[in-house]
């Protein structure tokens, strides 16, 4: 899932031989992991958070504070190495609302960072949750400046472009020894160490900062990837467990994670990508990109092949332009702003195209990039053999030419990836589990974690709801501009009350032409 998202209206931004743990626990069972978390977690609540002034790098104004907690990178060896989590928290504002706690965020990724979660305390859609909670956001390991992941240690971002539509075999010989040579500089960069970063890990992190914090139980709300150990947590902590969102869902069901994921997401922004084209023929008078979505296809095509040739600046050519679009995928609020470069692009204006693509990557890209690589390919098996990788996504990328490709070759280094990988955990929580009512929230157009994992999640925890938003596809949706999803979201965290069934709400008007 290459998806990690800001959230509501701060915007919407994700083999064979497997060695490494068994399946995880549920809560309780004796293993040298879960021993660990216990020890873990109640040396943080013995220590606490020690909050303060946020360091001018986070860019959080006051009276937003942060702190870090300590966490041991090998849960079976909880006296080993350690590393600390950088953590953020703004008080509950009172506003005569009873305190409840505080209430975790996590923006996706895997590599999202989520130290700006605080700030949602100035937007009215969370003012009623931001005067009853404390806001606490956090950089899950490996991110940011929590015990940072890197594979190249340079400006370069890792990772391959996007990919043509219909790339060359010459290409793929040069994408599968990039990622061979970007697999081994994860191994060789990280040592040992590189194992550890991993979705079950982020779970027992979570429990951890529940307890430094001070929270008997956890209140948590993920998006995204966010949802992935979110519901990792609820199957190994459920008694844990206070109250849980779950927005844009990933699809938890083990076969899934992650190949058969990145293909069914390959699939969805083929048709995220049409919904924006019949959007963008429906206003051809404001555009002129064509009349059908067939016509805005030709001109976006015609585009790619100019660009081909001659690269707007010098910098941007077709890779660059579908990466543009790609964020169209993830929320309409890209979709007017899209259409008029690439309308003003073929009237002869390249200005609009260059500020939206011409942006170098840094070293933030690098680390969002290992972290990203090192979590999904740690996660579980993957397919070694290339001619398993060509096979498939050729027969997806005969359906869906958009995406595929670069999907296919943004995870190809998992196929020569060196640390043990783990055996990914089939989340089933009956009742009688201990596991509290959660919520679930879901676009039923979302590109990036497609509808079809909400509705597997919902099947697997019992006593979930689920809020869909129809006929939408923007990632991310709670917090958002539809305040049916809101007011679903806001009485359940405020009240911890469910629907007694599942809900639809309208989805929110589409984007205005500029």
């Amino acid at each position: 899932m290459r998806a990690a998202v800001l959230y509501g209206t701060l915007g919407s931004l994700l083999l064979t031989g497997l060695t490494g743990v068994p399946s995880a626990p549920a809560h309780g069972l004796d293993t040298a992991e879960a021993r660990g978390v216990a020890l873990a977690a109640k040396r943080a609540a013995d220590r606490g958070i020690d909050f303060d002034d946020c360091p001018a790098v986070e860019g959080l104004p006051a009276p937003i504070e942060c702190g870090t907690v300590t966490v041991p990178l090998d849960y079976a060896h909880p006296d080993g190495k350690q590393i600390n989590l950088t953590v953020s928290r703004t008080r509950a504002l009172g506003g005569g609302a009873p305190r409840q706690g505080a209430v975790v965020f996590n923006p996706g990724g895997p590599g999202g960072n989520g130290m700006f979660y605080p700030l949602l305390a100035r937007l009215p859609q969370w003012r009623a949750v931001a005067d009853a909670y404390d806001l606490v956001g956090y950089a899950p390991r490996g991110v940011g400046r929590s015990a940072p992941l890197t594979c190249l240690g340079s400006s370069r971002s890792g990772g391959s472009l996007q990919a043509p539509e219909h790339p060359s075999e010459e290409y793929k010989k040069r994408q599968i020894a990039k990622a061979r040579a970007y697999a081994g500089a994860c191994a060789r960069r990280n040592g040992s160490a590189l194992q550890h970063f991993n979705s079950l890990n982020n779970a027992r992190d979570l429990d951890v900062l529940r307890a430094a914090l001070g929270q008997k139980k956890l209140t948590y709300v993920g998006a995204s990837y966010g949802t992935y150990f979110g519901a990792l947590y609820a199957a190994m902590f459920p008694k844990h467990v206070r109250r849980m969102v779950f927005d844009s869902v990933v699809n938890p069901d083990p076969r899934k994670i992650w190949y058969g994921n990145n293909l069914d997401q390959s699939l969805a922004f083929e048709r995220r990508f049409g919904d924006w084209r019949r959007w963008a023929a429906r206003h051809d008078s404001v555009y002129r990109l064509g009349r059908t979505a067939e016509e805005v296809l030709d001109s976006y095509e015609d585009a790619a092949d100019d660009l081909a040739e001659h690269p707007a600046g010098g910098i941007v050519g077709p890779a660059q332009l579908q990466a543009v679009f790609l964020k169209a995928g993830y929320s309409d609020s890209y979709w007017a702003r899209d259409a008029d470069a690439l309308a003003a692009y073929l009237d002869g204006d390249e200005r609009p195209l260059l500020a939206l693509a011409g942006g170098a990557a840094g070293h933030s890209a690098d680390n969002e990039n290992a972290v990203y690589t090192t979590v999904e390919c740690n996660d579980a098996p993957w397919p070694h053999a290339w001619e398993r990788w060509n096979r498939d996504n050729t027969r997806v990328a005969a359906r869906a030419p958009f995406e595929t490709w670069s999907n296919a070759f943004l995870n190809l280094p998992c196929a020569f990836w060196q640390a043990p990988r783990q055996r990914p955990l089939d989340i089933r929580m009956p009742r009688g589990s201990g596991l509290p009512p959660t919520l679930l929230l879901a676009a039923d157009r979302d590109a990036a974690t497609p509808y079809k994992g909400a509705l597997e999640l919902h099947k697997r925890l019992a006593g979930s709801a689920l809020v869909t938003e129809r006929g939408a596809g923007t990632h991310g949706i709670g917090g958002g501009p539809n305040t049916c999803v809101n007011r679903h979201l806001e009485r359940y965290l405020l009240t911890g009350e469910v629907p007694t069934h599942d809900v639809t709400c309208a989805g929110r008007p589409e984007p205005h032409p500029a």
